[in-house]
């Protein structure tokens, strides 16, 4: 039976004479106990979507909403969702509908309990008492299989993990068993274990109480795992729609092919990823046209074959090391006793040994909490290692002064996760590049520092009219590209990309990880790459480390310990990717 039937759909947004269509009159219905999967890039429509449905879009006079969503609630008849008034949605919203959001930390309020906030959602909408509420949001708790609920009750956000931080939005979101939830990008910062628990509890969920669900997001490993029906979202239009399985295994339009092709596949070794681009040709005016090549064609094309690899190998261990760790730990205090004397601590890396040679790169993975960034910051010495040896071109750098780390680092340079936090957002791109320059003395005058600047964007794919920009009006994947050419103004040697594409979409991702491999080929660089994404890693990686609770659980060659994993713990990570 139909709950949610979408007619039509138009949002618009307008800022003086200029319109920018969102959505662009897009249908689609879903089923009580089906999951609709909704996918798409940054800036397709598939967000502005769902927050049109439960009327969170920001009310002013520059939104303009046409079409109809007509939704069956539980208390029998038919509404229109887009007609209701704020007041007439607000007994829908939260009862009726529920939704999931992207980032569970900002989603929940940090000076709250995680158990009061999710007892007020159920108060809200049904007439129990205060400790009717708590018993009901222990159950929950319960349901979504949180570790010690009734400790999780007390607990405040910043104490929990953000898997359990989801769980607990979960929670939030069946409270009152809705008859449509909707998830936005639910699992997009979780590793890939915590991913697979999560999908596994929606659907679990949803077979328990039939409730329909719209799962939107950009990973189609994802979509393939939980969705029945898929929408393919681009620029605001659906481009292609069906089942599920029909879409993902024969594509008829050129991005959902693009799409598909742009994640790193985990059978198939290749010397460039695919990207969109590849597919469909996009005109100045927005239009497309289809290049007709084929998933496999292009494949082909950019195969890796065994010959490239032997050759690959042998080139790397022709060279000496660059870096060597040896027995390296790292330890944070948790308690001190009245004379600052510390009592107890938590070492996050643990007596770690390894080498990287000059033109490798070494893969660092694990789950979150592993120790992989901590591992990355005491190398760069951001953070202090407890003891061990850190040798980078044969000098143990952990006994470096202040002064010769500050002349160290024109040659080790780091590329943080979060484009948006890591660019001053006061700062013109010009300045942001050219700042590291003056530091270390890098050009003659302020022109020929410019020049450089114009070239670095040029390398990473940018026009010189990005210079006089500020960054807020870059995307993810444009911003990500400028922190890339900040990194590379002093002319490094050595780079650690910590989780540097796991905040962008599939397609941009492709981009960045080839722009890495092209930098690493012309400049002669060594990278760290630090990801708790696996596919990820084994594209990029030479030799592969996963580590588990500060040690090293396996390390070899990243193709080896992939095809061929070891440890028990690895073929769980494997395992949990969904292809």
């Amino acid at each position: 039976m139909e709950v949610l039937s979408v007619n039509n759909l138009k949002v618009d947004f307008t800022n003086g004479d200029s319109i920018f269509t969102a959505v662009n009159g897009i249908s689609f219905s879903i089923a009580s106990g089906k999951t609709l999967g909704i996918v798409g890039e940054s800036g397709s429509g598939k967000s502005v979507t769902s927050l049109t449905l439960m009327q969170l879009l920001p009310s002013s006079k520059g939104t303009h909403i046409n079409g109809r969503a007509l939704f069956n609630p539980k208390n029998g008849g038919q509404v229109d969702l887009i007609a209701l008034s704020e007041e007439d949605i607000r007994k829908y919203r939260g009862s009726d509908m529920a939704m999931i959001f992207q980032e569970p930390m900002t989603s929940l309020n940090p000076v709250f309990t995680c158990g009061n906030q999710v007892a007020e959602a159920i108060k809200l909408h049904q007439k129990v008492s205060s400790k009717e509420a708590r018993l009901k949001t222990i159950e929950l708790f319960k349901k979504v299989k949180l570790p010690r609920p009734e400790q999780m009750f007390d607990a405040y956000p910043h104490q929990l993990s953000g898997g359990q931080k989801q769980r607990v939005m979960i929670a939030m979101a069946i409270s009152c068993n809705p008859k449509v939830l909707i998830a936005d990008e639910p699992t997009t910062a979780l590793d890939v274990t915590v991913q697979a628990s999560i999908l596994d509890l929606l659907k679990e969920l949803q077979q328990e109480t039939g409730m329909a669900m719209i799962f939107i997001t950009h990973d189609l490993g994802v979509i393939s795992k939980i969705a029945d029906e898929v929408i393919v979202m681009y620029k605001g239009n659906i481009v292609e729609q069906g089942q599920t399985k029909l879409v993902l295994e024969n594509p008829l339009h050129p991005y959902t092919k693009g799409l598909l092709s742009c994640r790193p596949s985990s059978n198939i070794n290749l010397k460039k990823l695919p990207t969109v681009t590849d597919f469909m040709k996009i005109n100045e005016d927005g239009t497309f046209s289809e290049t007709g090549i084929t998933i496999t064609q292009l494949r082909n094309e950019l195969l890796l074959t065994e010959e490239d690899r032997s050759r690959q190998k042998i080139k790397i261990e022709s060279q000496e090391n660059i870096l060597s760790v040896k027995d390296l730990v790292v330890s944070f205090p948790t308690s001190k006793n009245i004379f600052g004397k510390v009592t107890s601590s938590f070492t996050a890396v643990d007596h770690l040994s390894f080498n990287v040679r000059k033109g490798e790169t070494l893969g660092v993975v694990g789950e979150s909490g592993c120790g992989k960034t901590s591992l990355g910051r005491a190398i760069l010495r951001l953070i202090d290692a407890t003891s061990g040896e850190v040798n980078f071109e044969g000098n143990n750098i952990l006994k470096y002064s202040e002064k010769e780390m500050r002349l160290l680092r024109k040659k080790m340079q780091l590329v943080f996760q979060d484009p948006y936090s890591s660019l001053n957002p006061r700062l013109k791109i010009v300045e942001a590049i050219t700042e590291p320059m003056v530091v270390h003395s890098i050009g003659a005058n302020k022109e020929e520092r410019i020049h450089l600047t114009e070239q670095l964007l040029k390398k990473v794919g940018l026009t010189s009219d990005a210079m006089y920009k500020y960054p807020h009006q870059f995307s993810g994947g444009q911003r990500q590209r400028i922190c890339i050419a900040r990194a590379l103004s002093v002319q490094p040697t050595f780079l650690i990309c910590d989780e540097s594409v796991s905040a962008l979409d599939v397609s941009v991702q492709a981009q960045v990880l080839n722009l890495l491999n092209e930098l690493k080929e012309e400049n002669n660089l060594t990278y760290i790459f630090i990801s708790h994404d696996l596919s990820v890693v084994r594209y990029m990686s030479d030799t592969m480390i996963v580590m588990k609770n500060g040690k090293i659980e396996e390390m070899g060659e990243a193709r080896a310990v992939y095809e061929d994993p070891r440890s028990a713990y690895t073929r769980n990570l494997l395992s949990s990717i969904p292809h």
